[in-house]
């Protein structure tokens, strides 16, 4: 399947920000501008020009990170149903889970509270058995 363009540039873009190359980049670009500064006697425009970059950057980068972790999980979220699905002890009702309001969320948070509670206190209940 083809990726789309915006699909693509996240990928690279992500990859490439998160490298050391990006780090000492972004490292080398404030040294400079912080260099410059008594050249420009430290002006409001000095300032505005690094505050103006970083303030792009970010606003771009959220956009670029929420991508890539809508993307892993989801990924992981498959592999996990995957998980479930193909294990004969497990419950298949938690497949999918993730599609449930956040009040069914902690419902079934609560209902395996109240099932690690009473483990503990049913010592052969921490097995499970393969029927």
């Amino acid at each position: 399947m083809k990726k789309s363009f915006f699909e693509r540039f996240s990928d690279r873009a992500v990859c490439f920000t998160g490298s050391p190359t990006a780090f000492i980049v972004a490292t080398l670009l404030v040294v400079i501008w912080a260099a410059t500064g008594p050249f420009f006697n430290f002006s409001e425009t000095w300032q505005l020009v690094i505050n103006t970059g970083t303030t792009i950057v970010t606003f771009l980068m959220v956009f670029l990170i929420q991508k890539t972790q809508n993307k892993d999980s989801k990924a992981i979220q498959i592999k996990l149903n995957e998980l479930i699905a193909s294990s004969q002890t497990a419950s298949n009702r938690l497949v999918d889970i993730e599609d449930l309001t956040e009040k069914e969320l902690d419902q079934l948070h609560k209902y395996y509270e109240k099932l690690s509670t009473l483990t503990e206190k049913d010592a052969s209940t921490l097995h499970s058995t393969n029927k």
